[in-house]
């Protein structure tokens, strides 16, 4: 009887672990959202990384966290380093190309928790008087996360963070649109 039960865990087993390896290399995550305020206001959010600490979603889940913002003091060559609590981990991301005032590319790589590396898109695109803007990550996905995928997917793990930024996003945006810049530089640093 025990023996008819290993074996059937274990054809269970192998089962799991062949249709996990049979899950997509790669993954995208995107969320968009509509902004009454012109690309060139909103863009400006999101070249700066020093405005992402009144905007990123990622800033509230760990207010004492270590960051480090450095090189260019925005667009391509900007630096965000940071180390937090165990929800937010430790990485860093860099503005690797931007064509203002319609996308954004970072190279986003996690440390921890997990290593990781991966490839964040912002898009804007003129709507009337709004800008429709698309946030995007995609990666590879190695076998441990095609395994967890089948439990949790990124989308599960990481689109509601993306739906509060650009809630955060829209209403920053669209208050500067409306009442003229509200910032003097993020973070005390000029932007």
């Amino acid at each position: 009887m025990f023996k008819k039960i290993a074996i059937a865990a274990a054809v269970v087993v192998v089962a799991f672990l062949v249709y996990a390896a049979t899950r997509p290399d790669t993954f995208r995550v995107e969320r968009a959202a509509s902004i009454k305020a012109p690309p060139e206001k909103v863009f400006a959010l999101i070249n700066d990384l020093h405005s992402w600490t009144v905007w990123s979603p990622f800033e509230k889940k760990d207010p004492a966290m270590k960051r480090t913002i450095s090189g260019a003091p925005n667009g391509k060559g900007a630096v965000y380093e940071w180390d937090g609590n165990k929800e937010i981990g430790k990485g860093r991301m860099e503005i690797t190309q931007t064509v203002p005032p319609s996308r954004v590319w970072i190279r986003l790589d996690f440390v921890k928790p997990f290593e990781a590396h991966n490839d964040v898109e912002f898009t804007l695109t003129p709507q009337g008087d709004a800008t429709k803007v698309t946030w995007a990550i995609h990666g590879p996905s190695p076998f441990l996360s095609k395994v967890v995928g089948i439990f949790c997917s990124m989308d599960k793990m990481i689109g509601k963070d993306f739906e509060t930024g650009l809630a955060n996003l829209k209403s920053i945006a669209e208050k500067e649109a409306a009442e003229g810049p509200l910032r003097q530089g993020y973070g005390g640093k000029p932007s």
